[in-house]
């Protein structure tokens, strides 16, 4: 395989700790790197360009990847209308802090709402671990402006807020789940094993908590309906888990054992029927998502394996690992629907 373009995303020894894509970035990649910035890379016919397209100044150094707003997906692994329309669009909402990057709000002032436009597939919000290590941050991509903190920042002293207490924030996943009527919404894993979900209309706290990990939960996904997910940490266990969308709550599916610990990444197939996981033991590992069986264990890299990620068409599974390279693998390939499934899903519509 031969790499037709590169460039020098992150200067110096920061190095570039995540990328992200989606379609409705259009031609577009964003890098995050160690040096607390978030760059947009436009796909050119001859690659990559040279200069960024714009620079987001988190200012944020930390251990979590970034995450854009993930929305639910159909049966075969392509996105849904969420408001019903023939249009296409929804507009991803957030309440907007006024002056986010303060530190004392007034909390009888309220919020403004925030109504981006976009297509369905599209992400205009990036979701990040914030300056202080308990918070999460929510970002306008257009604009590189901070949208809200979670939990929302007040003239309250925060030194006793229950999130502060669960250490530093690992990992995000924004997701906009049918039932939320466009808000987005935010899983986010802490230091202490704990997986919290918020929903942007209440910023103060979230709206559930649980711990599934005796040790740091290290990455979270959610599926492809925005109704479940995966999340593996420093310890030997792999959490599948339903989110219940009315009561704010989650339950455990299924609780996986490894035999060595250490799970650096999770993705889960568009399509739902399939789970992947990055492990420390320089190893990835297949599920089958509903049933939680094992389905195998993929060897080639020969160090820390540290992410996964499924192609949209559900044909094709990325790694990437410490060893710097990036495998292509083949899985379980999804069958090609009919003609009578197409019809009668539209009909179901």
């Amino acid at each position: 395989m031969v790499c037709p373009s590169f460039c020098r995303a992150h200067g110096g020894a920061a190095g570039v700790y995540s990328i992200a894509a989606g379609s409705g970035l259009g031609n577009t990649v964003i890098s995050q790197g160690r040096d607390g910035l978030c760059k947009g890379w436009a796909i050119e016919e001859a690659g990559l360009s040279r200069r960024p397209i714009f620079t987001i100044k988190t200012s944020t150094y930390h251990f979590c990847k970034m995450s854009l707003v993930k929305v639910p997906c159909s049966a075969h692994g392509t996105q849904t209308n969420l408001s019903g329309s023939n249009s296409g669009t929804e507009p991803q909402r957030v309440p907007i802090e006024d002056n986010a990057g303060s530190d004392s709000l007034n909390p009888a002032e309220g919020t403004q709402e925030y109504e981006q436009g976009s297509s369905l597939d599209g992400q205009n919000i990036l979701t990040i671990a914030g300056q202080e290590s308990f918070e999460v941050e929510l970002w306008d991509i257009k604009n590189s402006t901070k949208i809200m903190c979670l939990p929302k920042r007040c003239s309250a002293n925060m030194t006793g807020h229950p999130t502060k207490q669960k250490g530093l924030c690992m990992a995000v996943q924004a997701f906009i789940p049918c039932a939320s009527g466009g808000y987005v919404n935010i899983l986010s894993s802490y230091e202490d094993g704990s997986t919290l979900w918020w929903d942007v209309r209440k910023p103060g706290s979230p709206l559930s908590s649980v711990k599934y990990h005796s040790e740091s939960a290290l990455s979270i996904a959610i599926d492809g309906l925005c109704t479940g997910g995966i999340s593996g940490g420093a310890d030997n266990k792999i959490a599948m888990f339903a989110l219940n969308h009315q009561k704010g709550t989650f339950s455990l599916r299924n609780e996986i054992e490894i035999e060595r610990p250490g799970v650096a990444g999770t993705a889960i197939r568009p399509d739902n029927k399939i789970a992947a996981t990055a492990g420390w033991d320089h190893r990835i590992r297949v599920y089958n998502y509903n049933k939680g069986n094992a389905l195998a264990i993929l060897k080639y890299h020969s160090a820390t394996c540290a992410a996964v990620t499924f192609s949209h068409d559900c044909k094709l599974l990325a790694s990437c690992s410490a060893d710097t390279t990036v495998a292509l693998w083949e899985l379980y390939p999804p069958k090609t629907p009919s003609k009578v499934d197409i019809a009668t899903e539209e009909v179901e519509k």
